[in-house]
């Protein structure tokens, strides 16, 4: 199976930007380590700092899949609850 690569958009509220930042800042470390991470990085839009972007790519969909049901990410989602605005996911895969 090809690697996969993930590309996560995460808006937060206006007011709870610093929150939605501190939370995900925590998952980067642990999800490193995990079996099949190749590469997970957060990033911050310069212009709108309420929108942040992972690009993560794994060995297969089946570990990023075991990832998904982690519990640093159950934790991320009760720590985050009501503060984020939108979050957009996409599986994609290297064509190139």
């Amino acid at each position: 199976m090809s690697k996969l690569t993930i590309v996560a958009n995460i808006t937060a509220n206006a007011d709870k930007i610093e929150l939605v930042k501190a939370e995900l800042l925590k998952l980067v470390p642990i999800t490193r380590a995990e079996e099949g991470c190749i590469n997970y990085d957060l990033h911050q839009d310069n212009e709108n700092p309420a929108h942040f972007m992972f690009y993560e790519n794994w060995e297969s969909r089946e570990l990023w899949q075991t990832h998904m049901s982690a519990p640093h990410l159950a934790a991320y989602m009760e720590a985050t609850d009501g503060a984020v605005a939108e979050f957009i996911l996409h599986e994609m895969s290297h064509i190139d």
